[in-house]
């Protein structure tokens, strides 16, 4: 059986790669020269018109320098500005949110459009050749591949389209508005995609079978969990299989990750079948994981309610964002979950812990900011009253209270106090 959540991971990998993209497009590049070559040395080169044949050899090797110079020049500038955004979001809005601007597939197109024109007219500018040239080879033929050069100047024009929105692109993608923004829709498509009820109640596993335990065998963040090849591997074995760990979970060589319930025995091909059905890595990514956007999304407002920043109007958009997933979640009945992967029960995120991951880590920095607290105070008004009489609304209120104790006990002055009770009141 292959390590298909190796492979996911991996996956994963290269498309937050800054060379995935570029090397395929060098690829396309060194393909697309040796065919025009092959088309200016047939016949369809002489039905163009005159006017875009009589480039002669020193003039289309001037013409396809100054194009790969130029571009070249540009993709090192292009470089500098993306390192340059990547170094302020780490330094501003914290190393988590990095990731971020490795996947976006904008940067990773802009910069190889340019290296693959580079590339493409370094290739045609060899390809020119002038027996009258001083040192030339006299035996070799006349040849000034115009199809080509006419390719090289139509990549040049995208080149400098590419330079254009890449210079309206950066300023864009390090607008903390569209950061936020970007996480909340993010996590509010990950609650969509899931296609799991958000309950509170999990179904029980069979008893009196007897239990194995399997663990991680290495260290690090679970990435991906492939749990439709779990379900496979249970049902031919005769196991009821539950997921202990779920992706973002860091584990030891020694923790568990599966608790196996049936027979047969646990062998070192079974052993790896299994272990090749999650794969670890050195950080937490967004795949399989909504606990981590809400992470971001935490770090975020701690960062803009520190006392060097002080934009409590940043959090307050977080929160807003963090607001659209509960209400999202609270749409969901709560009951018991039916598992989506036969004789595999796999954990998934409960609206109480969505509510708790959201509020228990940002409520210190949201409690010393009377702003922040009135709003999320407000959020949280709005949430109870939308959630019916249950657990739910038991646990929206509670994280309501908490915030309103915390909050009153760190500012203390009698007018910050009356307006936030009159918050928590709404």
């Amino acid at each position: 059986m292959q390590p298909t959540a190796l492979i996911s991971k991996l996956l994963q990998d290269v498309r937050a790669s800054y060379w995935f993209i570029p090397g395929l497009l060098v690829l396309a590049a060194v393909a697309l020269a040796e065919l025009m070559q092959h088309l200016d040395r047939g016949a369809l080169a002489q039905m163009l018109p005159v006017s875009l044949r009589d480039t002669q050899a020193e003039g289309a090797r001037a013409m396809l320098s100054v194009i790969a110079q130029s571009v070249i020049g540009v993709a090192g500038v292009m470089f500098s500005m993306t390192v340059v955004a990547v170094s302020f979001a780490s330094s501003n809005f914290g190393p988590r949110l990095i990731g971020n601007f490795m996947r976006d597939r904008a940067n990773q197109v802009s910069l190889g459009i340019m290296i693959a024109t580079f590339v493409y007219t370094m290739l045609i500018l060899r390809a020119v050749q002038d027996p009258s040239a001083e040192g030339a080879d006299l035996t070799v033929d006349l040849f000034v591949p115009h199809l080509a050069i006419l390719v090289a100047i139509g990549l040049a024009l995208i080149s400098v389209v590419t330079m254009i929105f890449f210079v309206h692109h950066i300023p864009e993608a390090i607008n903390l508005a569209n950061i936020t923004s970007g996480l909340g829709e993010r996590l509010v498509a990950a609650l969509h995609a899931s296609g799991e009820p958000f309950e509170d109640v999990y179904e029980i596993m069979p008893e009196g079978l007897p239990v194995q335990y399997l663990t991680a065998g290495g260290s690090g963040y679970m990435r991906t969990l492939n749990a439709a090849r779990l379900s496979r591997l249970s049902l031919d074995q005769g196991w009821w299989i539950e997921v202990l760990e779920v992706p973002g979970a860091f584990l030891d060589d020694d923790r568990n990750v599966l608790r196996i319930h049936g027979n047969p025995a646990l062998n070192d091909d079974l052993i790896r079948e299994l272990r090749g059905c999650f794969a670890l890595g050195r950080e937490r990514s967004e795949d399989q994981n909504m606990m981590f956007m809400i992470d971001q999304l935490c770090e975020v407002i701690a960062r803009a309610l520190s006392p060097g920043i002080n934009d409590p109007f940043t959090a307050m958009n977080c929160m807003n964002w963090m607001h659209v997933a509960l209400l999202l979640a609270l749409k969901e009945p709560p009951g018991h979950r039916g598992s989506a992967y036969e004789r595999v029960l796999v954990p998934v995120m409960t609206f109480t812990q969505l509510l708790q991951a959201g509020h228990s880590i940002s409520r210190p920095y949201v409690a010393t900011d009377l702003n922040a607290t009135t709003h999320v105070l407000k959020l949280l008004c709005v949430l109870a009253n939308r959630a019916p009489e249950g657990p739910r609304r038991a646990a929206v209120l509670e994280e309501r209270d908490e915030l309103l104790e915390m909050a009153l006990a760190l500012q203390p002055d009698a007018g910050s106090q009356r307006i936030i009770r009159r918050a928590a009141a709404e």
